[in-house]
């Protein structure tokens, strides 16, 4: 019996929380360079894929599933009175329905599908790219906070966005 209780001990301090989203979470991203445009959302019941068009140029493919969307989606403001001058990047990452605490580095960010996508009027550098490198932390900050930690890089595109620190409060389960 004196074993036992040491063991509930280490059980209960050790287990990580979970988190579940019921509903769509979209906020004003407080990681955004200033007076710019960025959203971070978690979507709930779906899933994503990355189909290549003919050209070879990756593309999301949203559809129902059973796991939870990260967004978050920078907008720059055009230039007044200037053509094709629209640019976007938008991180996906494809959580469990109940995610939990995790941290992952480097080759291990395509186990939540981390994507970065950059739309513009960049000739050969526009589409989605898989993120190869970099570090994604999610954290419990509070009683019903979570934190969301990106710093990455990629090699093949230009970005203005590599780092992203958001916290949202949703109920833990």
């Amino acid at each position: 019996m004196k074993n036992v209780i040491p063991l509930l001990i280490l059980l209960v301090v050790s287990c990580k929380p979970s988190f579940i989203v019921s509903q769509q979470i979209s906020q004003k991203a407080i990681s955004c360079p200033e007076n710019e445009n960025c959203s971070f959302e978690l979507i709930p019941n779906k899933s994503i894929e990355f189909a290549s068009d003919n050209f070879g140029i990756l593309y999301p493919v949203i559809s129902d599933g059973e796991k939870t969307l990260l967004k978050y989606t920078y907008k720059k403001n055009p230039i007044e009175n200037t053509q094709d001058s629209n640019y976007t990047e938008i991180i996906y990452a494809e959580l469990d329905k109940e995610f939990s605490e995790l941290n992952l580095t480097n080759k291990d960010l395509q186990k939540v599908k981390l994507y970065f996508g950059r739309l513009c009027y960049c000739k050969g550098q526009t589409g989605y790219y898989p993120v190869k490198k970099g570090e994604f932390r999610i954290t419990k900050s509070g009683k019903n906070t979570v934190n969301f930690n990106l710093n990455f890089n990629l090699e093949v595109v230009p970005q203005i966005i590599s780092i992203i620190n958001e916290t949202i409060s949703l109920k833990s389960n």
